[in-house]
């Protein structure tokens, strides 16, 4: 089999650029490889992937790329043809800790100008753990300070804990992308309940 390299493809024209046409990756089970942030390719990486035979085409666009010797419709939704197998543990980021506490301060509330805190400050022996560390916006941060919560009469509304890979993905169906195109939604949302 032939490869193409993206260089060769020509967009053929239609109302949506190429690149408003990611695809959705799943993995081998069928479940996206992550939902926050949403596991997606960029329309020349599915190609690429396509033909190096990793994965399978769920889905498709209507629209159509070409290069001189083929034709070829944009995938929308891909499947891996070899399972990963998932981490069980979460690394422990930043980014991780927002999603854990759901972009949320966890004294106030608030989603605006996040920072993190620890509950029990570094300057009183606390390390920077799942188990003492939270979401904070930055007011809240400076009015805590090297407080312990009962000094300051602040306590964090979770009780801050190690999350679990699936906690993690549950808060990301919270806050899907700002485009969402219809042929991921079965993937995304399939082990919803169902109405009877």
């Amino acid at each position: 089999m032939r490869t193409y390299s993206t260089r060769e493809v020509k967009v053929y024209h239609a109302p949506i650029a190429a690149e408003a046409c990611p695809a959705l990756v799943l993995n081998a089970d069928y479940r996206p490889l992550s939902y926050y942030p949403l596991s997606l390719w960029s329309w020349q990486d599915a190609i690429k992937a396509v033909f190096l035979d990793r994965v399978n085409i769920v889905s498709e666009y209507d629209r159509v790329v070409r290069s001189p010797s083929f034709e070829f419709r944009l995938p929308s939704v891909v499947s891996l043809k070899t399972y990963v197998k998932p981490s069980r543990t979460p690394a422990f980021t930043r980014f991780n800790v927002f999603l854990r506490d759901r972009f949320m301060c966890q004294y106030c509330g608030s989603p605006e100008d996040l920072t993190f805190d620890h509950v029990t400050p570094r300057s009183k022996g606390g390390h920077t753990t799942w188990d003492n560390v939270v979401t904070a916006c930055s007011p809240c941060n400076l009015r805590k300070g090297g407080a312990l919560p009962r000094e300051a009469h602040m306590y964090p509304s979770h009780k801050p804990a190690r999350p679990t890979v699936s906690q993690l993905h549950t808060n990301g169906r919270l806050f899907p992308p700002n485009y969402l195109h219809e042929s991921w939604q079965d993937y995304l949302y399939w082990d919803t309940e169902l109405d009877p």
